[in-house]
């Protein structure tokens, strides 16, 4: 039979340390619940390593705190989870940070939920990293957001990315902008879209590139517009095509000029048709060169008249003819004369039909003459009367021999007496017979007598009675001349 479970209180505390430090096992495992807080600090101490496990759970659960701050590193690491267990939230927060230190995996995964929430922030800190790493999914979600905010760099690295997706919405925002750069990209993986919604944006600005890349779609969705909007240019570069078209469209109108122009090419081609029409004209206008011909067609066709008329002449002169064909009429139509101006001979050449009868005439009037030259046979015919009657002399003198025999008699009726007196004679011979026919007297009567000695005879037959009649004797001596 044990002696020791016979002592008094009294008589306990007057046991000398090497007393104590030679109590055979089964004395120690007969200390009483009742005895233990008797103990002096002294006494605590002289227990060894190996008899510390002999304790009842009971006893070690009703030491003093000072008795339980008392103990070695050596005395700790000497608990059984059990006795770990058993401690009260008051003796965990007395443990010194040096002994909390000294715990082994087995004994921070043994601690319960209430006494991790017990741990002070400075003994929080003093966690070793595989000890961190070995904290329950549960342990973890129990931690503070005192106790989270005081996690080093290298701690917050360790958490299971099991264990960083069991964090909570207070847990992700109390994280310092130090912490969250030091996350590895599979714990920023596993964040729950509550915990990213819930980051501030200093926390959003602090994410690495190799972070952003890595966040999902799901993830990527649920930022707050004004989180999308503090991201730097660097991390919006990082954005990658799968995450690109994830962004709302609240999201994308929410992105600066800066951060738009920093877009990767590719990340602009993976943009919605819808993304594509939320942009704002400010937007559209910060755009580089190539990103605006990495547009997609189908996403240029969903561009509106004021975005389109926001695009520089840059821009303009960077769209890929397909992208021109792809226009609608009525944002051809709404294009500025510089923007016209702007549009190379082969965007000319790739206008429809329909974007070609859809020219202002002070559009048609601001064409370079090359861009005039460009027309196809097939686009000359589909420029409006009004069209045609607004072109410059210069522009009249060059369209293609092949695209003046393709103007229209109503066409050719509208020209102006400037722009006939200006064809070439070879522009001239190249009238169908019928246009000829559409002279008016007054156009006839303006025609040089060199056009009127280029005429073909099928032309000169084609002439009206009327139009002969108003030919000048200088045009009749050049005709009687041919």
């Amino acid at each position: 039979m044990p002696i020791l479970q016979n002592f008094t209180t009294d008589e306990i505390a007057a046991l000398t340390t090497a007393t104590i430090a030679s109590l055979p096992l089964t004395e120690v495992a007969a200390l009483t619940s009742v005895q233990a807080p008797a103990l002096t600090t002294a006494q605590v101490q002289a227990f060894t390593s190996a008899q510390i496990p002999a304790l009842t759970t009971a006893a070690v659960a009703a030491m003093t705190t000072a008795g339980i701050q008392a103990l070695t590193t050596g005395q700790v690491a000497a608990l059984t989870a059990s006795q770990v267990v058993a401690l009260t939230t008051a003796q965990v927060a007395a443990i010194e940070t040096a002994d909390v230190v000294a715990l082994t995996t087995a004994q921070v995964a043994a601690l319960t939920t209430g006494q991790v929430a017990a741990l002070t922030t400075a003994q929080v800190a003093a966690i070793e990293t595989a000890d961190v790493k070995a904290l329950t999914t549960g342990q973890v979600a129990s931690l503070t957001t005192a106790q989270v905010a005081v996690l080093t760099t290298a701690q917050v690295a360790a958490i299971e990315t099991a264990d960083i997706k069991a964090l909570t919405t207070a847990q992700a925002a109390a994280l310092t902008t130090a912490q969250v750069a030091a996350l590895i990209t599979a714990q920023v993986a596993a964040l729950e879209t509550d915990d990213v919604k819930a980051l501030t944006t200093a926390q959003v600005a602090a994410l690495t590139t190799a972070q952003v890349a890595a966040l999902t779609t799901a993830q990527i969705a649920a930022l707050d517009t004004a989180d999308v909007a503090a991201m730097t240019t660097a991390q919006v570069a990082a954005l990658t095509t799968a995450q690109v078209p994830a962004l709302t469209t609240a999201q994308v109108t929410a992105l600066t000029t800066a951060q738009v122009a920093a877009m990767e090419a590719a990340d602009v081609m993976a943009l919605t048709t819808a993304q594509i029409a939320t942009l704002t004209t400010a937007q559209l206008a910060a755009m580089t060169t190539a990103q605006v011909a990495a547009i997609e067609t189908a996403d240029v066709k969903a561009l509106t008249t004021a975005q389109v008329a926001a695009l520089t002449t840059a821009q303009i002169a960077a769209l890929t003819t397909a992208q021109v064909a792809a226009l609608e009429t009525a944002d051809v139509a709404a294009l500025t004369t510089a923007q016209v101006v702007a549009l190379t001979t082969g965007q000319v050449a790739a206008l429809t039909t329909a974007q070609v009868a859809a020219l202002t005439t002070a559009q048609v009037a601001a064409m370079e003459t090359a861009d005039v030259a460009a027309l196809t046979t097939a686009q000359i015919p589909a420029l409006t009367t009004a069209g045609v009657a607004a072109l410059t002399t210069a522009q009249a003198a060059a369209i293609e021999t092949a695209d003046v025999r393709a103007l229209t008699t109503a066409q050719v009726a509208a020209m102006t007496t400037a722009q006939v007196a200006a064809l070439t004679t070879a522009q001239v011979a190249a009238m169908e017979a019928a246009d000829v026919t559409a002279l008016t007297t007054a156009q006839v009567a303006a025609l040089t007598t060199a056009q009127v000695a280029a005429m073909t005879s099928a032309q000169v037959a084609a002439l009206d009675t009327a139009d002969i009649a108003a030919m000048t004797t200088a045009q009749v001596v050049a005709l009687t001349t041919a």
